[in-house]
């Protein structure tokens, strides 16, 4: 062990530990011996900061003044960081700068502001819209309307309770008769249900629970930020992860403001960036968190042609109609209407007004005479059509709010001269038109509701409605393109290590739908398309089930999963369901429908007809096993700073939270796949310029039967990943073969199993003899 403090610049590789009751800082500070030796520089801790109590999350910050006493408060987290210091570790904390917990009784600055109303000092702190609801803040609490819930609400003194809410009364008006004490108060507790249409505070997506920060403003940022950022001085914490930087008002200028406050600490963004999207370069940041890396990865894997048969086979299988999936571009289209004129519908009616009041106050004739309907058309036609999550003040607004987007969005208009409403939009989003801080504030919210409206058709709409490929619907992914050739991946590489070295790559997290291990499985079905049709079709020949969509989502998922207690299986197609909300969702719930659900799993994948995919799955095991080894060497040696993922140095196979977010234990017995990690992990930690910012990336090509099977890169010249691809068609194909691999001059030791070397032009069969993928290390000559 050593105790000096590991380098801040830099991590070699961190470790995400999920963090909750169940598992405080004393848990992880025990953990830290394993961890030592498995090889990270660096802990990747959830959020550390006061959450809502019993929170298994801690996105759902109430205070952050203080360290989350459930986890061991301060004093449990400086004893972590020391006894980690003590191991040669250092610590990474996640940041949540735009939301709090929409929770009055936690959330003491929330408390004041509704007891208080604007004049208190920390109204500045929320995004509240006072000019809505005659100046009183929505709270969508009451389970059914006020008639109906009133004699619910109690008077106790100087608040107003409502089964487990409660919420502050305002100065004076304790002994007003019920009715009007309600309508007294600087908020009204209303039918849950108005939060899609009424709300007027900013919220985390759609999540009313969860009430948008202003930390754009310089003093919400001081307080909501001093803490951490002491934390920080005092080397406490050494790197920062800054989640969900899309809903800031102005990410440019918060990260500029964050980079200054920590002095260039490490730092890096859960920013998700579609296919062919970069991040934006005027960010003091090292890189993202690693989505990008993510979808390449998973895309190597991928056969391109087997995905093609694939949905031509889910197509006929399912027989989805327009409204189900069929194609990957209309059902992201479909979901986006469906989210911004329903879930989102309070954000576009903000988003109108203001385009209204900028309108009708402008100097500018131009600007006049816009009905607010032909408004909210042009927002809600430009929002669904942007292809990615927002435009930023220091990239391009015009190559995110196209000219084609508004030629499309125009075209909706029946009377041609009302179409004009999208120009004047268009032209107030990308700063041609209107002035002052109503313009800068519509333009920011504009970007706002983009990202959430993204976030909210893609990934929990679209995602549960078009599968013909489960591994290919994840963070950043792109289901309609799901393979990434080899030259692809290496030109991804390549440019992350000019661009962005010091990135965060990862595999899994607490928010992927399906772990690393589960995708890499359900990628080996692209290899043998008309095989899984067989299956399928022998499993569901009794019938009995809900609706084909739902059959072959359920199917895929056990495939992925493989045998599993019901329960999980369970959790997550009724989640499933519930978000693709063509039969039921999660606020119109069909009961009969979900029921059904839960006994097609019972009888079928968690049934008899589970022993023939099962069987299926086994018989595909070596395959699946050279993807799982794969990816993770792959993600290991790559450009970047791998994050893993707690538990996934070993097998892991989760589906989406909360089945990922189980307490960590240490992994007790040990697999290949622990042992390919640590070796890689100690590897970077031993020799860190070789993966570094100074270090390069060369990719390596094969010669002989075999090539396209064989994906190879050196890095600085010193260290050689070498990995199988589509290991199944290579095996149709006959095999290896002659296949040959020429070697960078010297000698190369097989750092995964010691005592091999090889030299010059390595047989490709040799290399993989043990194992479908290879780690070597220069130990000798030039």
């Amino acid at each position: 062990m050593t105790s000096e403090r590991p380098d801040h610049a830099v991590p070699t590789a961190t470790y995400r530990l999920q963090l909750q009751p169940e598992f405080p800082f004393g848990a992880a500070e025990a953990a830290l011996p394993y961890l030592a030796a498995l090889g990270v520089s660096h802990l990747h801790l959830s959020p550390v900061l006061e959450a809502v109590p019993g929170s298994a999350h801690g996105y759902d910050v109430v205070d952050h003044a203080r360290v989350r006493e459930e986890l061991g408060g301060e004093a449990g987290l400086r004893s972590l960081a020391r006894t980690a210091r003590e191991h040669g570790l250092g610590l990474v904390v996640d940041v949540v700068p735009n939301h709090m917990a929409a929770s009055p009784r936690h959330n003491r600055a929330l408390w004041e502001v509704l007891r208080e109303g604007p004049e208190s000092p920390y109204a500045r702190w929320f995004d509240l819209d006072w000019d809505a609801q005659g100046g009183q803040l929505l709270l969508p609490v009451l389970g059914r309307r006020l008639g109906e819930e009133i004699g619910h609400l109690k008077v106790d003194g100087d608040v107003l309770r409502y089964h487990d809410h409660v919420f502050p009364l305002r100065e004076g008006t304790e002994t007003l008769p019920l009715p009007r004490l309600i309508d007294a108060q600087w908020y009204r507790p209303v039918w849950w249900r108005l939060a899609r249409t009424e709300l007027n505070y900013r919220r985390f997506f759609s999540i009313s629970e969860l009430i948008g920060v202003r930390v754009e403003d310089p003093e919400v940022f001081a307080a909501t930020h001093a803490t951490l950022l002491r934390l920080v001085d005092e080397g406490v914490v050494d790197g920062l992860r800054v989640d969900h930087p899309d809903g800031l008002a102005d990410p440019d200028a918060y990260l500029r403001r964050l980079h200054e406050a920590t002095g260039g600490r490490w730092t890096v963004v859960e920013k998700i960036l579609t296919p062919g999207e970069h991040l934006p370069t005027a960010w003091p940041v090292a890189g993202t968190t690693g989505y990008d890396a993510l979808r390449h990865v998973d895309g190597l894997f991928t056969d391109p042609a087997g995905a093609g048969e694939l949905l031509g086979q889910y197509r006929r299988f399912a027989a989805p109609q327009d409204d189900r999936g069929g194609d990957w571009a209309p059902t992201v289209r479909r979901a986006a209407y469906e989210v911004v004129t329903h879930e989102l519908a309070t954000e576009v009616e903000r988003l109108t007004r203001e385009a209204s009041r900028l309108c009708a106050a402008s100097a500018d004739p131009a600007l006049r005479d816009h009905a607010p309907w032909a408004l909210r058309t042009a927002l809600r036609e430009l929002l669904v059509r942007l292809e990615v999550y927002r435009p930023y003040a220091s990239g391009d607004a015009a190559a995110v709010v196209t000219e084609e987007a508004a030629a499309e969005a125009r075209a909706v208009f029946t009377v041609p001269e009302e179409a004009h409403a999208v120009d004047m939009v268009r032209d107030l989003v990308l700063g041609r038109a209107g002035e002052g801080p109503g313009h800068d504030g519509f333009v920011a919210r504009f970007a706002q509701t983009a990202s959430a409206l993204h976030a909210k058709s893609v990934e929990d709409t679209a995602f549960y409605r078009y599968v013909p490929l489960l591994s290919a619907n994840e963070v950043g992914g792109e289901p309609g393109a799901p393979a990434v050739s080899p030259e692809d991946f290496h030109a991804h590489c390549a440019r992350v290590q000019r661009e962005w070295p010091a990135t965060a790559t990862v595999l899994s997290t607490h928010d992927t739908k399906r772990s690393a291990d589960v995708r890499a499985a359900l990628s080996v079905l692209t290899q043998c398309p008309e095989r899984w049709a067989d299956v399928l079709a022998e499993v569901t020949r009794s019938g009995g089930a809900p609706d084909p969509h739902l059959v072959w989502a359920a199917w895929q998922t056990f495939f992925g999963l493989g045998r599993a207690a019901e329960e999980r299986l369970q959790g997550a197609l009724l989640k499933h369901v519930r978000e693709a909300g063509l039969h039921t969702t999660w606020t119109e719930q069909d009961a009969a429908y979900e029921e059904a659900v839960a006994a097609f799993v019972a009888g079928a994948p968690c049934g008899a007809p589970g022993r023939l995919m099962a069987g299926f799955r086994s018989a595909l095991a070596p395959h699946i096993r050279t993807n799982v080894l794969g990816a993770a060497l792959v993600h290991l040696t790559m450009p970047g700073v791998p994050d893993l993922y707690q538990g996934t140095e070993g097998e892991y196979r989760a589906l989406v939270d909360p089945d990922n977010r189980r307490p960590f234990a240490p992994q007790e017995a040990a697999s290949e796949k622990a042992d390919l990690t640590g070796a890689a992990l100690r590897l970077r930690r031993r020799r860190p310029e070789v993966f570094g910012e100074s270090a390069t990336y060369e990719p390596l090509t094969a010669e002989g039967p075999g090539a396209a099977h064989c994906v190879a890169f050196v890095r600085s010249g010193e260290v050689l990943t070498a990995v199988t691809r589509l290991s199944l068609r290579l095996a149709e194909e006959g095999g290896w073969g002659d296949t040959s691999l020429t070697l960078p001059t010297g000698r190369w030791a097989d750092v995964l199993a010691p005592g091999r070397e090889f030299e010059g032009h390595a047989r490709v069969a040799d290399l993989f003899a043990r194992l479908p993928v290879a780690l070597l290390e220069r130990v000798g000559g030039r």
